[in-house]
Order: structure tokens, then sequence, then C-alpha cells
């Protein structure tokens, strides 16, 4: 996919500001070569798995696992993927559990010197492996307004610090019309979701910013 000017993109946030998530879906897969979405399974994910999968099919969903997912999260995944039958790409870290269990006794505390280290291995590593083997020049995710304070400087399309387009088509949506939207389409939804990398739940997770 072109790389857009700052200016375009601001043009092109104001134009796809009015329009509904799949008409920007289409719009991006018809002129992209090599779409993936992220996903992490949590709270309302369902629904930009279920927009895109929509509109491509057997687009590459990758997961990037971290391995202390609840037991929730775990069942709804499953429930998603065989509901929409999708094309994951499962990215896991490379040490187990039981290997930082022993080198940090635990999650490390946030503030703690072992918390970037422990990031870096849980999240940062699976997810740049993954954008490293499947090469995508569009990624989609389900980044919306409100979410943290680095979430509300972008827009429906941003850049990747490395570059990548990223595009939100749910990022003017709240929670409320994406309830609606869940019941319209009879997707399950799951609030008992863990990230062990963030704490607090308007902490920036580390892939976007």
């Amino acid at each position: 996919m072109k790389r857009y000017t700052e200016k375009e993109l601001q043009i092109l946030n104001q134009q796809l500001k009015g329009i509904s998530p799949a008409e920007i879906i289409q719009w991006v897969i018809f002129n992209s070569d090599r779409p993936v979405i992220t996903t992490n399974f949590r709270p309302y994910e369902v629904a930009i798995l279920h927009a895109v999968s929509k509109v491509e099919s057997a687009i590459k969903v990758v997961w990037c696992d971290t391995g202390y997912n609840t037991p929730q999260t775990y069942k709804h995944a499953r429930e998603v993927i065989e509901i929409l039958d999708l094309n994951v790409k499962l990215y896991t870290p490379k040490q187990t559990a039981a290997y930082r269990d022993a080198l940090f006794g635990g999650i490390p505390e946030v503030n703690s010197p072992q918390h970037d280290e422990f990031t870096r291995q849980v999240k940062l590593e699976p997810f740049q492996r993954a954008m490293r083997q499947q090469n995508p020049d569009v990624w989609f995710t389900n980044l919306r307004k409100g979410q943290t304070a680095f979430r509300d400087s972008i827009d429906i399309l941003s850049y990747s610090k490395d570059g990548l387009l990223k595009v939100s088509p749910f990022y003017h949506w709240s929670d409320e019309k994406l309830d609606a939207y869940l019941e319209e389409n009879n997707l399950p939804n799951e609030f008992k979701y863990f990230d062990p990398t963030k704490v607090l739940e308007n902490r920036e997770c580390g892939l976007h910013a």
C-alpha cells in the first residue's frame, strides 16, 4: 500500500471519519497486498475480527499469546476462532513461564527494573518476530479513541514507529456502539482479560507507542 504524507493522512482521516468500518476495511483490503490483523482477544476484539474477516476471510490473524491470559480469554479465543473460521498465526514467547518465574520470581512490578525485559520477552519479541515473518503492508488493529493518551493522539489511519500503516476502523466508536454491533451480529464478548505487561488499564501496551 502506498505511503501517505502527513497531509494526505490528515485528509483521509477526515474523509474516513464519516464512513462505516466495513467500507474502510473494503477500501484498505482493495489497496493492500499483504494485510494482517493482530489480536489478543481482549474485550471487543471480536468486532474487528468479524468485520475484517467478512471482507477477507483468509486474512492472516496474528495472535501473540503472552501465556498469561485468563482461562476465560482462552475459551473466548477458541469460540471466536471457530465461529469466524479465522486464519490464526499463533506466536508465543521463546521462554517458558517457568523460566520467567525462576528468573523474575513471577510477574515483575511495573516499576521494577525487570519489567522492561519481561515485556520484551512476552510481548515485544513475539510481535516483532510475527511482523518479520508475515511482512505485512497494512496492519488492522482495534485501537479506539479514549483508551489511552497515546491512542487519543492518533486516528483511523496512523503509522507505527516502523512505518507500517495501522488501520483502526472502529477508532471513533464507543463501548455502547460496539455492544450494539455485537448484539446485531450475535457475537460473544469476554471481559475477564489480563495483560501482564500493562498492570494499569490506561497504560500503553508497548506495541503501538
